[in-house]
């Protein structure tokens, strides 16, 4: 049996860095008379304090003992009563048991105060608690071959970054859910080893076996056509359609192009970049940005671009006939013919 509390408290997107956590506290658990604990998986939400202690307040008298795994506590620390049961079974968490609370996020924002309570006293009962980030864009393809070595799976030369450029791992922008990132690279890792047991795994082996699951991220898109990158708007197109409603896409590119051009016109009537986080009441990093994109077009291709949005406006709502197949190649013209068009020095 563990000496110290085998207590955990870790959050992130990193979806599996969290499920890793988790099992090294069952690990943890099992050094001590080589016997796997119990392991109990229950959601904050369908749980309670009560439940818990029932569960690892007991110390075993044979066995590996217990190790409850928590998913999304949130619901268990509402109140401060809530908070004040659930700080009580952390602190009759019995020798040879086990208790972690794993918090899945999108990697944005912060804590709720009674989240980060719920931590402070995992670690004052002596217990680990982590934020656990997915790896993005470079740094994937390092923690691919960091996992492929663990598994004793030898990868050729490119095919960590194929892997991680197949799972959506250079894709930037904060509405991008990782959460699963992590768990996918590792799944098709591991399919990749049992195509090339003894060998080595090449690009193509990867090309061959692992499907493109590039995030359909909206701000990736809307961020493409601002910048006038109609390649990379063109390849997240068909899959952002696949999950976004068509008017719904629409409406998004509207309100983009209406902010570069009231941004493009500010900037022609002289005003300074730094008095449009003023002006427009949004966030620095995110002015700048709009900023960036509104120097690539001009103020008659912007007009230019809403119009053809009006245009496909009246497709998708039905004012002019046209097939699904006929609307998405609407969108996609609409791409080639406004963010394709030439960029301003």
């Amino acid at each position: 049996m563990s000496e110290t509390p085998v207590l955990g408290c870790f959050w992130g997107d990193d979806g599996y860095g969290l499920e890793r956590a988790a099992d090294r506290l069952a690990e943890r658990l099992s050094g001590g008379s080589g016997i796997p604990p119990e392991r109990r998986r229950v959601e904050g939400a369908t749980t309670s304090a009560a439940q818990l202690e029932e569960w690892v307040a007991t110390a075993p008298l044979f066995g590996g003992g217990t190790l409850v795994t928590v998913t999304g506590p949130g619901p268990l620390v509402r109140s401060a009563a809530d908070r004040a049961a659930l700080e009580a079974v952390i602190g009759h968490l019995a020798p040879g048991n086990g208790l972690v609370f794993l918090d899945p996020t999108e990697g944005t924002g912060r804590r709720p105060a009674a989240l980060e309570a719920l931590r402070a006293a995992i670690v004052a009962a002596g217990g680990e608690a982590a934020e656990l980030k997915a790896p993005t864009e470079g740094r994937l393809a390092a923690w691919v071959e960091q996992r492929a070595a663990e598994r004793s799976i030898r990868l050729g030369r490119g095919a960590a970054q194929e892997l991680a450029t197949r799972v959506g791992g250079f894709v930037r922008e904060g509405d991008v859910d990782r959460r699963r990132m992590g768990l996918l690279a590792v799944a098709e890792l591991e399919k990749l080893g049992l195509y090339r047991p003894a060998a080595e795994v090449s690009v193509d082996d990867v090309r061959a076996l692992v499907p493109e699951a590039i995030p359909a991220s909206s701000w990736a898109f809307l961020d493409a056509v601002g910048e006038r990158h109609p390649k990379a708007a063109g390849e997240i197109l068909p899959r952002l359609l696949a999950t976004t409603p068509e008017p719904v896409l629409i409406a998004q590119l509207h309100r983009r192009v209406r902010e570069l051009i009231e941004i493009a016109d500010h900037l022609e009537q002289g005003a300074e970049p730094g008095s449009l986080v003023r002006i427009l009441g949004q966030n620095p990093y995110r002015v700048k940005r709009l900023v960036e994109q509104a120097r690539r077009w001009t103020l008659p291709e912007l007009r230019s671009a809403l119009e053809g949005l009006l245009e496909l406006d009246d497709r998708v709502k039905g004012v002019v006939g046209a097939t699904e197949a006929q609307r998405r190649l609407d969108f996609t013209l609409w791409v080639a013919t406004h963010v394709g068009g030439a960029v301003p020095a």
